[in-house]
């Protein structure tokens, strides 16, 4: 009888100790960010949000965001930004309108990373860069926003969505040929390998390099017209930097339109495709804008 008394009284004890774990659970959360793990609130309610990849998925998740950058570049997200204020950019951040917000949580990434610190001093903040390895990163930060923002079920659906759209380009360019990533800046124009920027491209869709000697840089390999000729890819995957940022200057297929990129197969077949490149310069890593990307390369292969 006695050990029947221990039980009873011990059992209110336990549902205690296990309302208040859940309940500490429930405050925060810890996620897998691109300087570790970290702490942070649970579904925070006041989110400002300095990095577009970072905003693309969010958004995508259904979250609403409190403050952003002013301008955005990319046209899909303007929705958020005519929700959101606008204080200041990647590079410098309105910390006194931040200070006044007093936002729950801070996410930098990207071109604002090293903000982070001085971001730290507002409000928890974390820094979700989308790395070279592009898309494990942007699966891994998708996971990452579910958790914290309770959108889990959301965020599987999201990349199972991404998954079956991946399977569509591998299929779509297989056999297809060799191809050239090129990003143009006006007249100036830089290439991409497997190990760069746009390196996902030839790594997770399979998509054979025309010149694998290209090396690893964030800016790419500043290449010529001869470059681009004695490559003689099958196809031209082109990136227009300036078209991205808004700024005039020769478009990508002014640029181009080069005697000695004439003689190449991709310019005779007609197998030049040009991506949003908002998409995947300004938004590279975001899941809304990966997606985009591959509609362009479905598009542009299928047709090819």
């Amino acid at each position: 009888m006695q050990r029947l008394n221990s039980a009873f009284l011990f059992a209110p004890i336990a549902a205690v100790c296990l309302a208040l774990g859940s309940a500490a659970h429930a405050d925060s959360v810890t996620v897998d960010t691109a300087r570790g793990p970290a702490e942070v609130p649970f579904a925070p309610q006041s989110v400002a949000v300095y990095d577009i990849a970072a905003l693309d998925t969010i958004d995508a998740l259904d979250v609403p965001v409190a403050a952003t950058v002013d301008g955005l570049y990319v046209d899909y997200l303007d929705h958020v930004a005519a929700g959101a204020q606008a204080l200041g950019t990647f590079w410098e951040p309105d910390f006194e309108g931040l200070n006044a917000l007093s936002p729950d949580l801070i996410v930098v990434g990207s071109r604002s990373a090293d903000q982070l610190e001085a971001m730290s001093r507002i409000a928890p903040s974390i820094d979700m860069t989308v790395g070279y390895d592009a898309l494990p990163d942007a699966k891994a930060r998708l996971r990452a926003y579910g958790e914290i923002f309770g959108k889990t079920a959301k965020a599987q659906e999201l990349e199972q969505a991404l998954d079956a759209r991946l399977a569509e380009a591998r299929a779509a360019l297989q056999g297809k040929g060799t191809a050239l990533v090129v990003m143009t800046n006006g007249p100036k124009i830089s290439a991409y390998g497997a190990g760069g920027r746009f390196g996902w491209l030839h790594r997770d869709l399979g998509m054979p390099e025309a010149a694998p000697e290209i090396g690893v840089s964030t800016h790419g390999e500043t290449i010529s017209f001869e470059f681009i000729r004695d490559a003689n890819p099958d196809w031209l995957i082109v990136v227009d930097r300036l078209a991205a940022i808004g700024r005039p200057g020769a478009g990508a297929k002014a640029t181009l339109d080069n005697a000695l990129v004439h003689e190449t197969t991709a310019w005779k077949t007609g197998q030049v495709i040009y991506l949003n490149a908002a998409d995947i310069y300004i938004a590279g890593g975001g899941i809304q804008s990966t997606l985009r990307v591959l509609d362009d390369l479905i598009a542009g292969f299928t047709a090819g």
